[in-house]
């Protein structure tokens, strides 16, 4: 590095934290690098063996960088689905069905309880917003005998539904959308009232856009939870199946002669959440569009 390069260096991260020394910011810097690196291990062992051969795969002892590159897994997994009763684009359209049917769902019926949890107050207020956050203590685990009792007394076992709707009573959208807003200022609603826009007008055209961050983020937590969802307790029709169920079966029904076929299934089922994360996160990281405004 030149002497001319060093001071905008030292000028750069002085700027990060004006309580830390620059030895302290390179410090600080060079532990985050390798804290990444830790993290990025698993991701780039996954996505190599998805594309090494067999004898890779068994190496011992195992190499991380594959050597021999091949796509042999995803024709071998390719060749599983032509052989299935079920072709693949049907599991794939259960999917995308499923996921975006549930994710447009919970985020709606999330916003519109959350709106008046937020921003009225009402008998049982208090009560309504305690049992929220007792509700978030329940794993998925426990409810899962009475959705399967409420969705076969409803009629909607072995239906897309019976994924679709237990997905709508989501407490973590509910608790997120009311936290955010919460802090949207009470003068831009009575602004909007004032010019006579109704409750649900309001809600659409000034509350949405201001907990954009919000919903986008509970866009991706709901499509990473659903997409993982195989649904194989309450749907049993092979064609009604979604993706990571095919997928799932997959993983566990072949041998160790098939290991890549694993491998490739592991990537697929990583990378969408993945791309859709990615595609998302400039939204998740804006900041409202209220924050530093004063009531």
């Amino acid at each position: 590095m030149s002497r001319a390069a060093l001071p905008k260096v030292k000028r750069f991260f002085k700027k990060r934290r004006g309580g830390r020394s620059f030895a302290g910011n390179i410090i600080l810097a060079l532990a985050m690098i390798g804290f990444a690196l830790i993290f990025l291990a698993p991701v780039i062992l996954l996505v190599n063996n998805a594309f090494k051969p067999l004898h890779e795969l068994l190496r011992i002892p195992p190499t991380i960088w594959v050597r021999d590159f091949t796509l042999e897994n995803f024709f071998a997994m390719g060749n599983i689905f032509n052989a299935s009763l079920v072709p693949f684009w049907r599991y794939l359209f259960n999917s995308v069905f499923i996921v975006g049917l549930g994710t447009l769902g919970q985020i709606l019926l999330a916003s519109m309880a959350a709106y008046p949890l937020a921003k009225f107050e009402f008998f049982g207020e208090g009560f309504l917003n305690k049992l929220i956050i007792i509700a978030l203590m329940f794993s998925p685990a426990v409810t899962a005998v009475h959705n399967f009792l409420i969705m076969a007394h409803l009629g909607l076992i072995d239906t897309y539904w019976a994924i679709i709707v237990p997905s709508f009573a989501s407490t973590l959208g509910l608790f997120l959308m009311r936290n955010f807003m919460s802090q949207v200022p009470s003068s831009l609603i009575e602004a909007a009232q004032i010019d006579g826009s109704s409750e649900f007008r309001t809600l659409w055209r000034v509350v949405m856009p201001a907990v954009k961050p919000a919903w986008i983020t509970l866009f991706i937590l709901s499509f990473q939870s659903m997409w993982q969802a195989t649904g194989t307790n309450v749907i049993f029709t092979e064609s009604l199946k979604p993706l990571p169920a095919a997928l799932a079966q997959i993983a566990s029904g072949i041998t160790i002669a098939r290991m890549g076929e694993v491998m490739a299934v592991s990537l697929i089922m990583f990378l969408i959440p993945v791309v859709i994360f990615i595609i998302m996160q400039s939204n998740v990281l804006e900041t409202m569009t209220t924050s530093g405004m004063k009531e």
